[in-house]
């Protein structure tokens, strides 16, 4: 437990986020022949962090979402709050809802989090890691990457 704590805390997470449940890492089973990975859908609210791909999944209220790691502002690697349940960029403070939202007024962000196309595969989710949407250039696209769950 005290080395996932540790690792949590290297990536960025304080010591209250690294006792949360909300927060953990996934590691996404590539798909051969194309760059999609596939993951578990969380079993609650929360955020999972695949280092290897670059990828935040995020649960949440019956949704579930795929996050480039990346701070759309200046590509500094978000960092989830389990405490506020919202991501922050620890450059500059810019703070984002689960969904991706910006939080206006937070920070030097003035977009939302840059969205994968995402979708339902059974118990799992696959991420297309070659979908990378920004809501303010690919709207309908951003708001349709989204895996509805109830």
């Amino acid at each position: 437990m005290f080395a996932v704590a540790g690792a949590l805390m290297a990536a960025g997470c304080s010591n209250a986020t690294t006792l949360a449940p909300a927060f953990g890492f996934a590691s996404g089973t590539r798909r051969a022949g194309d760059n999609t990975i596939t993951l578990p859908i969380p079993a609650s609210d929360g955020a999972q962090l695949d280092k290897e791909n670059e990828v935040i999944l995020v649960r949440w209220q019956n949704a579930v979402y795929a996050f480039d790691l990346s701070c759309p502002h200046q590509n500094t690697a978000l960092k989830w709050d389990a405490s506020r349940s919202d991501f922050e960029c620890p450059k500059h403070h810019s703070e984002f809802k689960p969904t991706g939202d910006y939080i206006p007024g937070s920070g030097r962000a003035t977009r939302n989090m840059d969205r994968f196309q995402i979708a339902r595969d059974g118990n799992n989710v696959r991420i297309d890691l070659d979908k990378l949407y920004r809501q303010d250039q690919q709207a309908a696209e951003w708001t349709a990457a989204v895996v509805k769950l109830a």
